[in-house]
């Protein structure tokens, strides 16, 4: 299976079309652009970092809900809400002595909801 494999994964030969590959080429998000969002996928790519905003995904929560739910230290939870909201995807707010933290806006709910639908189907 393995040389078959392969034989699928490539041409047969050589066909670029100038056409199709010129108008996607223009389609593409500048180099800017394409580095924020690998950042984004970079951060949602750690199990802890991605399980931490999940359990924001319907409400927000301080940092020892948080940590509780997700069974990690305090320290190690604040540490990775200083990486989220340094990329937008979490933001904070202060009520008294207490900080909860929230998805910042419907943009990461939509992204994380269609991730998962994706991987059901």
């Amino acid at each position: 299976m393995g040389m078959l494999q392969k034989e699928m994964d490539v041409c047969a030969e050589k066909c670029i079309d100038a056409v199709k590959a010129g108008d996607t080429l223009r389609t593409l998000p500048d180099p800017e652009d394409i580095l924020g969002m690998s950042a984004i996928f970079k951060a949602l790519g750690d199990p802890s970092r991605l399980k931490i905003v999940l359990c924001l995904l319907h409400r927000e929560h301080c940092v020892c809900d948080i940590a509780a739910i997700c069974s990690q230290s305090e320290s190690a939870v604040s540490h990775q809400l200083r990486i989220l909201r340094a990329l937008k995807i979490v933001k904070n707010r202060r009520q008294g002595k207490i900080v909860y933290y929230s998805l910042d806006d419907d943009h990461v709910r939509s992204l994380l909801f269609m991730s998962l639908t994706h991987i059901r189907h």
